[in-house]
């Protein structure tokens, strides 16, 4: 089988970049599998996890939404948010999301709200996707 290229960049820092069999990118009308010599495209990414494939192994990133630029020869998913859930600490995660709730219970204001809200609902999905 032949290999693609495959970069996901987040606004920290390169997540990953290697030669791979597969990746399954949660596109915007749905979740969508890349393989070498699949027809150039642009996406909108949905939150979700992008599943990164080659042989036996499997590699799983969480994404909060990005782009993903699909050529024959290669992916690169630019996410607005990368999280590896292998490298997750679930129970420094799950103290995270209370002080998170806990802030959105405290907010006094839309706008802190709206913020607290966003940060629960972020960790919420890595936890599930982890």
């Amino acid at each position: 089988m032949s290999k693609l290229h495959f970069s996901l960049v987040s606004p920290e820092r390169e997540l990953f970049s290697d030669d791979v069999d597969q990746v399954v990118v949660p596109g915007a009308t749905g979740q969508f599998g890349a393989l070498a010599l699949h027809a150039a495209t642009m996406s909108v990414v949905q939150a979700g996890v992008v599943r990164i494939i080659d042989g036996a192994n499997e590699r799983r990133i969480y994404v909060g939404g990005g782009m993903a630029d699909v050529t024959p020869t290669g992916i690169t998913l630019l996410a607005e948010d990368a999280v590896d859930l292998a490298k997750i600490d679930r129970d420094a995660l799950g103290r995270d999301l209370a002080d998170a709730r806990e802030d959105l219970r405290d907010a006094r204001d839309e706008a802190r709200k709206a913020t607290a809200q966003k940060a629960v609902t972020r960790l919420e999905a890595i936890l599930a996707a982890a």
